[in-house]
């Protein structure tokens, strides 16, 4: 997978060239709310950052396994990184949906950049199931 894990000082920079101060006021709390809406076992905690190539940011709980029940039926355990994909892609999608047209843009583009990084995850087939 093309993907860098961020250090602490890109940790704020990347996401707010990204995503301006929609990241800490509009994504970052959609992130944490909807991990917490998908599955029982997420109750916080350190997550880590990822940029990928073409400019593409997700992230993902620093854990080992996430029960997740998605609003399409699919229900299964995640690594922490599928479950952050997976989280990120849902989040992006309800963001690509906002009034404020920069963030919706930006969340349409964040989506497909993730999704392109799906299918060269080892848990390709488990994220898919739970996003479709």
């Amino acid at each position: 997978m093309n993907r860098e894990l961020l250090n602490n000082q890109e940790r704020v920079n990347y996401p707010a060239n990204l995503f301006g101060v929609h990241f800490p006021f509009r994504l970052e709390p959609t992130i944490y709310d909807t991990a917490g809406r998908l599955s029982g076992d997420y109750h916080g905690g350190y997550w880590l950052m990822y940029r990928l190539e073409g400019g593409g940011f997700y992230m993902a709980p620093d854990g080992n396994q996430f029960r997740m029940s998605s609003p399409n039926g699919y229900e299964g355990t995640l690594s922490g990184d599928a479950f952050g994909v997976t989280v990120c892609m849902y989040s992006y999608s309800e963001l690509s949906f906002s009034r404020n047209s920069e963030l919706s843009e930006v969340c349409a583009e964040q989506y497909h950049l993730l999704r392109e990084l799906i299918f060269e995850h080892p848990e390709a087939e488990a994220i898919l199931r739970a996003i479709d």
